[in-house]
């Protein structure tokens, strides 16, 4: 699990394809602080696991599903990438849960300087993920845990700092860039639920028609 609170920017060393199965080499320093093989570090908002690393890097796998729902494939030599390690269980919480399970990509539509902040507006590449895009709620962007400040007709926005836009790599995207997306877990977990509460009472309701068919056949009804 993630907070969405980068710690450094790192950089795309190398990029090994074979179909849509990626092997990545990527440059950093601090999350390789006390780095094993096995850990998981969250790149561009996707939980990756180090399968080797030296003094200023590490290598990852990137499996076709990861490929096919992230932004990983369109990265090129020196990439910029948000890197995050996961959150350690006696660490502070200061973003919100963030699992690095990219839910799709949108594209910024828009940056605009709002006085001290600036605005992006991005457009959700696949519509469905709307449903999970609130107002006012928590969304992760490149790894990023920001803020929705508006949802509508297929379109979302954020506001950033500049401290935030300056210590990720998301100063350095410009319209018609990709970003990958991941919504607030609580809202899928809520949707799944409910969706079981339907089907159950819907369920129960079958049952209990066939038991009063059955009662009114046999004279018990």
């Amino acid at each position: 699990m993630f907070t969405g609170l980068v710690e450094e920017v790192g950089s795309l060393r190398r990029a090994d394809r074979r179909g849509e199965a990626m092997v990545l080499t990527l440059g950093a320093k601090k999350v390789l602080e006390n780095v094993a093989i096995g850990d998981s570090i969250s790149v561009n908002g996707v939980c990756l696991t180090v399968t080797s690393y030296e003094r200023d890097s590490f290598t990852v796998d990137v499996m076709p599903q990861t490929y096919r729902s992230s932004n990983l494939s369109t990265l090129g030599s020196g990439s910029p990438v948000n890197l995050e390690r996961a959150l350690a269980a006696n660490g502070r919480f200061g973003g919100h849960i963030v699992q690095g399970h990219v839910d799709g990509t949108a594209q910024i539509v828009s940056i605009e300087r709002d006085q001290n902040a600036v605005l992006f507006t991005f457009k959700a590449d696949d519509p469905h993920m709307m449903r999970y895009v609130i107002g006012k709620g928590s969304i992760a962007i490149d790894g990023i845990s920001l803020t929705v400040t508006h949802a509508e007709n297929g379109h979302f926005g954020v506001s950033i700092i500049p401290h935030t836009l300056g210590e990720t790599a998301l100063a350095q995207k410009k319209a018609g860039s990709s970003v990958n997306v991941e919504c607030d877990i609580l809202g899928k977990y809520v949707e799944h639920l409910l969706g079981f509460g339907k089907a159950d009472h819907a369920q129960a309701k079958t049952f209990s028609a066939i038991d009063e068919s059955f009662l009114s056949r046999h004279g018990f009804a």
